[in-house]
Protein backbone atom coordinates (compact mmCIF):
# COMPACT_ATOMS: atom_id res chain seq x y z
CA UNK A 1 0.00 0.00 0.00
CA UNK A 2 0.96 3.63 -0.63
CA UNK A 3 2.53 4.76 2.53
CA UNK A 4 0.56 7.75 2.47
CA UNK A 5 -1.72 7.18 -0.25
CA UNK A 6 -2.27 8.76 -4.02
CA UNK A 7 -4.82 11.50 -2.21
CA UNK A 8 -2.96 12.94 -0.50
CA UNK A 9 0.05 13.51 -3.10
CA UNK A 10 -2.83 14.97 -5.17
CA UNK A 11 -3.86 17.49 -2.63
CA UNK A 12 -0.11 18.68 -2.22
CA UNK A 13 0.29 19.20 -5.81
CA UNK A 14 -2.42 21.78 -6.05
CA UNK A 15 -0.35 23.53 -3.45
CA UNK A 16 2.48 25.15 -5.44
CA UNK A 17 2.62 28.09 -7.47
CA UNK A 18 3.40 28.76 -11.27
CA UNK A 19 6.65 29.16 -10.22
CA UNK A 20 6.53 25.76 -8.12
CA UNK A 21 6.85 27.62 -4.71
CA UNK A 22 4.44 28.98 -2.18
CA UNK A 23 5.34 32.14 -0.71
CA UNK A 24 4.35 31.47 2.64
CA UNK A 25 6.38 28.04 2.77
CA UNK A 26 9.73 29.92 1.97
CA UNK A 27 8.66 33.05 4.50
CA UNK A 28 8.02 30.59 7.03
CA UNK A 29 11.93 28.88 5.77
CA UNK A 30 12.76 32.12 6.10
CA UNK A 31 11.65 32.66 9.90
CA UNK A 32 13.14 29.53 11.22
CA UNK A 33 16.33 30.18 9.59
CA UNK A 34 16.73 33.43 10.81
CA UNK A 35 15.51 32.35 14.51
CA UNK A 36 18.32 29.40 14.20
CA UNK A 37 20.77 32.23 13.26
CA UNK A 38 19.61 34.79 16.22
CA UNK A 39 20.07 32.16 18.28
CA UNK A 40 23.84 31.40 17.51
CA UNK A 41 24.51 34.62 17.25
CA UNK A 42 23.10 35.57 20.33
CA UNK A 43 24.33 33.30 23.09
CA UNK A 44 27.86 33.47 21.39
CA UNK A 45 28.08 37.02 21.82
CA UNK A 46 26.17 36.78 25.40
CA UNK A 47 28.90 34.70 26.08
CA UNK A 48 31.96 36.74 24.76
CA UNK A 49 31.27 40.04 26.55
CA UNK A 50 29.86 38.54 29.67
CA UNK A 51 26.33 39.98 29.69
CA UNK A 52 23.15 39.18 28.33
CA UNK A 53 21.21 41.80 25.73
CA UNK A 54 17.94 42.78 24.61
CA UNK A 55 17.67 39.89 21.91
CA UNK A 56 18.04 37.38 24.97
CA UNK A 57 14.64 36.92 25.48
CA UNK A 58 13.41 36.80 21.94
CA UNK A 59 15.74 33.75 22.04
CA UNK A 60 14.50 32.41 25.02
CA UNK A 61 10.69 32.50 23.73
CA UNK A 62 11.82 30.84 20.15
CA UNK A 63 13.08 27.92 22.09
CA UNK A 64 10.34 25.57 22.58
CA UNK A 65 9.45 26.14 18.80
CA UNK A 66 12.70 27.27 16.43
CA UNK A 67 13.98 23.95 15.66
CA UNK A 68 10.74 22.13 15.91
CA UNK A 69 9.27 24.48 13.35
CA UNK A 70 12.66 24.18 10.86
CA UNK A 71 12.23 20.45 10.55
CA UNK A 72 8.34 20.50 10.30
CA UNK A 73 8.54 22.67 7.63
CA UNK A 74 11.37 21.10 6.14
CA UNK A 75 9.18 17.90 5.63
CA UNK A 76 6.18 19.15 4.35
CA UNK A 77 6.61 18.01 0.74
CA UNK A 78 9.04 14.97 1.65
CA UNK A 79 6.42 12.97 0.85
CA UNK A 80 6.92 14.02 -3.08
CA UNK A 81 10.34 12.31 -2.46
CA UNK A 82 9.76 8.70 -1.26
CA UNK A 83 8.21 6.75 -3.66
CA UNK A 84 10.63 7.35 -6.32
CA UNK A 85 13.59 4.74 -6.94
CA UNK A 86 16.13 4.19 -4.51
CA UNK A 87 19.04 5.67 -6.63
CA UNK A 88 16.78 8.87 -7.13
CA UNK A 89 16.16 8.91 -3.76
CA UNK A 90 19.51 8.41 -2.49
CA UNK A 91 21.07 11.56 -4.70
CA UNK A 92 18.91 14.09 -3.79
CA UNK A 93 17.60 13.05 -0.38
CA UNK A 94 21.16 11.64 1.46
CA UNK A 95 24.24 12.30 -1.21
CA UNK A 96 23.02 15.84 -1.74
CA UNK A 97 23.17 16.61 1.86
CA UNK A 98 26.47 14.74 2.58
CA UNK A 99 28.15 15.89 0.02
CA UNK A 100 27.49 19.67 1.81
CA UNK A 101 28.02 18.25 5.05
CA UNK A 102 31.19 16.62 4.34
CA UNK A 103 32.56 20.12 2.12
CA UNK A 104 31.38 22.32 5.40
CA UNK A 105 32.54 20.28 7.84
CA UNK A 106 35.97 20.50 5.99
CA UNK A 107 36.00 24.04 5.81
CA UNK A 108 34.81 24.79 9.63
CA UNK A 109 37.46 22.67 10.80
CA UNK A 110 40.14 24.32 8.30
CA UNK A 111 39.29 27.21 10.97
CA UNK A 112 39.08 25.39 13.79
CA UNK A 113 41.82 22.98 14.20
CA UNK A 114 44.83 24.92 14.69
CA UNK A 115 43.07 26.07 18.09
CA UNK A 116 41.94 22.11 18.94
CA UNK A 117 45.76 21.71 17.76
CA UNK A 118 47.21 23.52 20.10
CA UNK A 119 45.10 23.50 23.19
CA UNK A 120 44.86 19.50 22.89
CA UNK A 121 47.82 18.51 20.23
CA UNK A 122 47.44 17.35 16.52
CA UNK A 123 46.10 14.04 16.86
CA UNK A 124 43.47 14.94 18.89
CA UNK A 125 42.31 17.49 16.77
CA UNK A 126 42.20 15.12 13.92
CA UNK A 127 40.33 12.66 15.79
CA UNK A 128 37.32 15.64 16.04
CA UNK A 129 37.38 15.87 12.68
CA UNK A 130 36.94 12.07 12.24
CA UNK A 131 34.26 11.53 15.22
CA UNK A 132 32.27 14.32 13.16
CA UNK A 133 31.48 11.80 10.27
CA UNK A 134 29.48 9.33 12.56
CA UNK A 135 28.40 12.08 15.25
CA UNK A 136 27.53 15.53 13.81
CA UNK A 137 29.47 18.55 14.43
CA UNK A 138 28.88 21.30 16.39
CA UNK A 139 26.10 23.64 13.81
CA UNK A 140 25.77 21.61 10.89
CA UNK A 141 24.13 18.92 13.31
CA UNK A 142 20.96 20.26 10.76
CA UNK A 143 22.50 19.18 8.07
CA UNK A 144 23.28 15.66 9.12
CA UNK A 145 20.25 15.19 10.52
CA UNK A 146 18.10 15.65 7.79
CA UNK A 147 19.15 12.84 5.18
CA UNK A 148 18.79 10.47 8.33
CA UNK A 149 15.50 11.58 8.74
CA UNK A 150 14.50 10.98 5.23
CA UNK A 151 16.17 7.83 4.98
CA UNK A 152 14.31 6.57 8.08
CA UNK A 153 10.80 7.89 6.61
CA UNK A 154 11.86 6.15 3.16
CA UNK A 155 12.22 2.57 5.57
CA UNK A 156 9.54 3.03 8.13
CA UNK A 157 6.96 3.68 4.90
CA UNK A 158 5.35 0.33 4.69
CA UNK A 159 4.51 0.67 8.37
CA UNK A 160 1.19 2.74 9.67
CA UNK A 161 1.68 6.23 9.41
CA UNK A 162 0.13 6.82 12.66
CA UNK A 163 1.80 3.82 14.31
CA UNK A 164 5.23 5.54 13.38
CA UNK A 165 3.64 9.08 13.95
CA UNK A 166 3.29 7.81 17.70
CA UNK A 167 6.61 6.27 18.12
CA UNK A 168 8.05 9.21 17.39
CA UNK A 169 6.54 11.38 19.65
CA UNK A 170 6.93 8.73 22.63
CA UNK A 171 10.68 9.11 21.64
CA UNK A 172 10.96 12.87 21.66
CA UNK A 173 9.00 12.49 25.21
CA UNK A 174 11.98 10.50 26.65
CA UNK A 175 14.22 13.75 26.49
CA UNK A 176 17.52 11.41 25.79
CA UNK A 177 20.68 12.71 27.01
CA UNK A 178 23.34 10.09 26.01
CA UNK A 179 25.90 12.29 24.38
CA UNK A 180 25.62 11.34 20.75
CA UNK A 181 24.09 14.49 18.92
CA UNK A 182 22.58 11.80 15.82
CA UNK A 183 20.80 9.81 18.66
CA UNK A 184 19.56 12.88 21.31
CA UNK A 185 18.53 15.04 18.45
CA UNK A 186 17.03 12.07 16.11
CA UNK A 187 14.64 11.89 19.06
CA UNK A 188 13.70 14.61 19.87
CA UNK A 189 13.35 16.28 16.08
CA UNK A 190 12.14 13.20 14.03
CA UNK A 191 8.63 13.52 14.89
CA UNK A 192 8.08 16.91 13.68
CA UNK A 193 9.62 16.04 10.19
CA UNK A 194 7.59 13.15 10.29
CA UNK A 195 4.38 14.95 10.91
CA UNK A 196 5.13 17.45 8.63
CA UNK A 197 5.25 14.84 5.84
CA UNK A 198 2.32 12.85 6.99
CA UNK A 199 -0.14 16.44 7.44
CA UNK A 200 1.92 18.37 4.81
CA UNK A 201 -1.43 18.17 2.02
CA UNK A 202 -3.68 19.17 5.09
CA UNK A 203 -1.23 22.05 6.15
CA UNK A 204 -0.36 23.43 2.91
CA UNK A 205 -4.49 23.33 2.26
CA UNK A 206 -5.13 24.63 5.69
CA UNK A 207 -2.98 27.94 4.72
CA UNK A 208 -5.97 29.00 2.40
CA UNK A 209 -8.35 29.54 5.94
CA UNK A 210 -5.53 31.20 7.22
CA UNK A 211 -4.74 33.68 4.75
CA UNK A 212 -8.73 34.33 4.93
CA UNK A 213 -9.22 35.15 8.32
CA UNK A 214 -6.57 37.01 9.10
CA UNK A 215 -7.81 38.71 12.57
CA UNK A 216 -8.78 35.97 14.02
CA UNK A 217 -5.02 34.52 13.19
CA UNK A 218 -3.74 37.09 14.43
CA UNK A 219 -6.08 36.56 17.72
CA UNK A 220 -5.14 33.11 17.53
CA UNK A 221 -1.11 34.08 17.48
CA UNK A 222 -1.56 36.46 20.14
CA UNK A 223 -2.86 34.22 22.39
CA UNK A 224 -0.60 31.50 21.46
CA UNK A 225 2.39 34.00 22.07
CA UNK A 226 1.32 34.65 25.74
CA UNK A 227 0.34 30.70 26.69
CA UNK A 228 3.90 30.26 25.35
CA UNK A 229 5.49 32.90 27.52
CA UNK A 230 3.93 31.77 30.79
CA UNK A 231 5.18 28.38 30.20
CA UNK A 232 8.57 29.43 30.12
CA UNK A 233 8.73 31.69 32.63
CA UNK A 234 6.61 29.21 34.78
CA UNK A 235 9.66 26.76 33.96
CA UNK A 236 7.59 23.66 32.72
CA UNK A 237 7.95 24.69 28.96
CA UNK A 238 10.53 21.76 28.81
CA UNK A 239 8.76 18.99 30.52
CA UNK A 240 7.78 15.52 28.93
CA UNK A 241 4.66 16.58 26.61
CA UNK A 242 4.47 19.63 27.43
CA UNK A 243 7.71 20.34 24.92
CA UNK A 244 5.90 18.43 22.24
CA UNK A 245 2.43 20.14 22.61
CA UNK A 246 4.60 23.86 22.44
CA UNK A 247 6.74 22.89 19.62
CA UNK A 248 3.70 21.83 17.16
CA UNK A 249 1.77 24.70 18.77
CA UNK A 250 4.91 27.09 17.76
CA UNK A 251 5.02 25.19 14.13
CA UNK A 252 1.52 25.78 13.43
CA UNK A 253 2.45 29.44 14.97
CA UNK A 254 5.34 30.03 12.55
CA UNK A 255 3.37 28.68 9.42
CA UNK A 256 0.30 30.78 10.52
CA UNK A 257 2.36 34.00 10.62
CA UNK A 258 3.97 33.12 7.48
CA UNK A 259 0.67 32.49 5.64
CA UNK A 260 0.24 36.25 7.10
CA UNK A 261 3.47 38.06 5.59
CA UNK A 262 3.67 36.27 2.29
CA UNK A 263 1.65 38.92 0.67
CA UNK A 264 3.92 41.51 2.33
CA UNK A 265 6.40 43.46 0.61
CA UNK A 266 8.46 43.97 3.99
CA UNK A 267 8.49 39.51 3.95
CA UNK A 268 10.19 39.35 1.06
CA UNK A 269 13.63 39.25 2.77
CA UNK A 270 12.63 36.46 4.67
CA UNK A 271 10.94 34.76 1.72
CA UNK A 272 14.45 35.02 -0.06
CA UNK A 273 16.17 33.82 3.43
CA UNK A 274 14.23 31.11 2.76
CA UNK A 275 14.79 29.87 -0.58
CA UNK A 276 18.24 30.07 0.30
CA UNK A 277 18.05 28.72 4.19
CA UNK A 278 20.63 26.11 3.75
CA UNK A 279 23.09 28.09 2.29
CA UNK A 280 22.47 30.41 4.97
CA UNK A 281 22.91 27.66 7.25
CA UNK A 282 26.10 26.12 5.80
CA UNK A 283 27.91 29.34 5.65
CA UNK A 284 26.44 31.57 9.13
CA UNK A 285 28.95 30.28 11.00
CA UNK A 286 32.28 32.11 9.49
CA UNK A 287 30.60 35.10 9.19
CA UNK A 288 29.24 34.88 12.42
CA UNK A 289 32.38 33.97 14.33
CA UNK A 290 34.03 36.89 12.38
CA UNK A 291 31.71 40.16 13.28
CA UNK A 292 31.89 38.88 16.57
CA UNK A 293 35.09 38.75 17.09
CA UNK A 294 35.70 42.33 15.27
CA UNK A 295 32.85 44.15 17.45
CA UNK A 296 33.88 42.62 20.76
CA UNK A 297 37.22 43.55 20.92
CA UNK A 298 37.07 47.07 18.84
CA UNK A 299 34.48 47.99 21.41
CA UNK A 300 32.66 50.12 18.83
CA UNK A 301 29.82 48.87 19.85
CA UNK A 302 29.39 47.42 23.76
CA UNK A 303 25.44 46.76 24.14
CA UNK A 304 25.17 42.70 24.40
CA UNK A 305 21.78 43.24 22.12
CA UNK A 306 22.88 45.44 19.61
CA UNK A 307 26.10 43.55 19.09
CA UNK A 308 24.14 40.52 18.65
CA UNK A 309 21.98 41.79 16.13
CA UNK A 310 24.99 42.90 14.05
CA UNK A 311 25.96 39.34 14.16
CA UNK A 312 22.62 38.25 13.23
CA UNK A 313 22.40 40.32 10.28
CA UNK A 314 25.84 39.84 8.92
CA UNK A 315 25.82 35.87 9.55
CA UNK A 316 22.42 35.74 7.33
CA UNK A 317 23.42 38.53 4.86
CA UNK A 318 27.15 37.17 4.08
CA UNK A 319 25.94 33.59 3.21
CA UNK A 320 23.84 34.95 0.62
CA UNK A 321 26.26 37.21 -1.12
CA UNK A 322 29.10 34.50 -1.07
CA UNK A 323 26.46 32.63 -2.76
CA UNK A 324 25.57 35.17 -5.37
CA UNK A 325 29.70 35.81 -5.82
CA UNK A 326 31.11 32.35 -6.73
CA UNK A 327 28.05 31.49 -8.67
CA UNK A 328 29.20 30.79 -12.24
CA UNK A 329 32.88 30.42 -10.96
CA UNK A 330 35.12 27.58 -10.19
CA UNK A 331 34.12 28.85 -6.37
CA UNK A 332 30.55 27.29 -7.37
CA UNK A 333 31.26 24.16 -5.85
CA UNK A 334 30.66 25.47 -2.33
CA UNK A 335 26.99 25.78 -3.05
CA UNK A 336 26.44 23.64 -6.45
CA UNK A 337 27.05 19.60 -6.35
CA UNK A 338 29.75 19.15 -9.30
CA UNK A 339 28.59 16.38 -11.59
CA UNK A 340 30.62 14.14 -10.36
CA UNK A 341 29.86 13.73 -7.02
CA UNK A 342 25.86 13.00 -8.35
CA UNK A 343 24.42 9.32 -9.81
CA UNK A 344 22.61 9.56 -12.67
CA UNK A 345 22.58 12.20 -15.18
CA UNK A 346 25.28 14.68 -15.29
CA UNK A 347 23.89 18.11 -14.36
CA UNK A 348 24.99 20.04 -11.62
CA UNK A 349 22.66 20.17 -8.83
CA UNK A 350 22.67 23.88 -6.99
CA UNK A 351 21.76 23.57 -3.18
CA UNK A 352 18.37 23.28 -3.07
CA UNK A 353 15.23 23.68 -0.03
CA UNK A 354 15.19 20.27 1.97
CA UNK A 355 11.67 19.81 0.23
Amino acid sequence: MPYLGAQMQNNAAYAMTQAGRLAWVDTAKGISIVLVVMMHSTLSSEAALGAMGWLHPVVEFAKPFRIPAFFLIAGLFAARSLGKDWRSFFDSKVLHFVYFYLLWLTIQFAFRAPVYAVQDGPLEAIRLYLAAFVDPFGTLWFIYLLPVFFLAARLTRALPPVAVLIAAALLESLHLQTGWTLIDEFAARFVYFYAGMLLGSVIVAHGKGIAARPAMTAAALAVWALVTALCIHAGIAALPGMSLALGFAGAAAVIAAAVLLANIKAAAVLQFCGRQSLAIYLAFFLPMAATRIALTRSGIVSDPGTVAALVTCAAVAVPLILQRLVRGTALSFLFERPDRFRLGRRNSQRLQPAE
